[in-house]
């Protein structure tokens, strides 16, 4: 991990000059690219694993402000406060239609955490809850944060959260919930055990968010016949060994795939990308996760913040850079 200096180009008509304010690190999809453990397909129809390669520079959670702008774009821009879907940097020029304003009642840092909102938005409205539904939510990094933070607002039976570090089972508050909500160490050896006696027959909707992929056979084997389980982890070239042979035959459960650079079809004719991030603006103003942010790293120290996420996990929830 190194950081490079480069000449800024030329401002265009059409373009602004952006100064980043910060940027968040997305942990699970960074330490893949961090690891190497990103699936290296030149055929692949994912655009992170067809152009990826190293030296990269990556992320894609920027907030600033727009600095500078050109003679053919409106001036309404100047010295807004933007967020924009770009990697690690200080500055960036860029036209328009690449920035997103962030709303004025909206901080810097809480603008960083739209990308993990708006995956927690798409993650919900793929699983559509049902009222009285046993959830299961496995893992409990920034996007299970998020993911049960909105679960928490539905009218639930019961709402259970598992995740290895202790930092992150404790950092969703359970008060105020008006239906039974818990936590469980999923590293335990009876965790599954300890999950069915609060589960009873088994989760109605699990959530696989853990970026661990063994974690799906947990998913599978605490959800309820006709149950579904949403996968929201990207494991890049991890693998295990799932269990499709035992119970998983018989057990009309549905395993989902869900990805936020897309709309579910079934949603699509009602819903596109503007309407999504409005509620994953709303959500982030309900919800206030820069009460997770653990750690705030000058720029210069990016390889700190990295070495700190891939050997001392357990010591963070967000990671945050900060340009000023």
């Amino acid at each position: 991990m190194e950081l490079r200096q480069e000449s800024l180009p030329v401002l265009g008509a059409d373009e602004v000059l952006v100064e980043t304010i910060c940027s968040a690190i997305s942990a699970g999809t960074e330490m893949l690219v961090y690891r190497g453990q990103f699936p290296q397909d030149a055929n692949s129809v994912d655009p992170i694993s067809s152009g990826l390669h190293y030296p990269t520079a990556y992320g894609y959670a920027c907030a600033g402000r727009v600095l500078e702008h050109g003679s053919r774009v409106d001036p309404k821009w100047a010295g807004r406060l933007i967020f924009s879907f770009q990697p690690h940097t200080s500055h960036l020029v860029t036209t328009t239609d690449c920035l997103i304003p962030v709303p004025e009642n909206i901080s810097p840092e809480t603008a960083c955490f739209l990308p993990n909102m708006e995956t927690a938005v798409n993650l919900t409205q793929d699983a559509a809850p049902i009222l009285g539904e046993r959830v299961l939510v496995l893992g409990q990094g920034i996007v299970g944060l998020l993911t049960a933070s909105l679960l928490k607002e539905f009218p639930l039976h019961s709402l259970l959260t598992a995740d290895h570090f202790q930092l992150r089972r404790d950092a969703l508050n359970l008060e105020p919930s008006t239906f039974n909500l818990q936590r469980l160490d999923s590293s335990k050896k009876d965790f599954r055990k300890q999950a069915k006696n609060i589960l009873g027959e088994g989760a109605d909707l699990a959530f696989e968010l853990s970026g661990s992929p063994s974690a799906l056979d947990d998913a599978i084997a605490l959800t309820c016949f006709s149950g579904r389980i949403v996968i929201g982890s990207w494991y890049g070239e991890k693998r295990a060994s799932i269990d499709l042979g035992g119970a998983f035959h018989r057990s009309r459960i549905k395993l989902i795939s869900s990805q936020v650079s897309t709309i579910a079809p079934e949603l699509s004719a009602r819903w596109d990308k503007p309407r999504r991030f409005d509620a994953a603006w709303k959500a982030l103003e309900r919800i206030k996760p820069e009460k997770w942010i653990t750690h705030r790293f000058p720029i210069a120290q990016t390889a700190d913040a990295y070495r700190l996420l891939d050997e001392r996990p357990q010591e963070t929830i967000q990671v945050v850079f900060s340009y000023t």
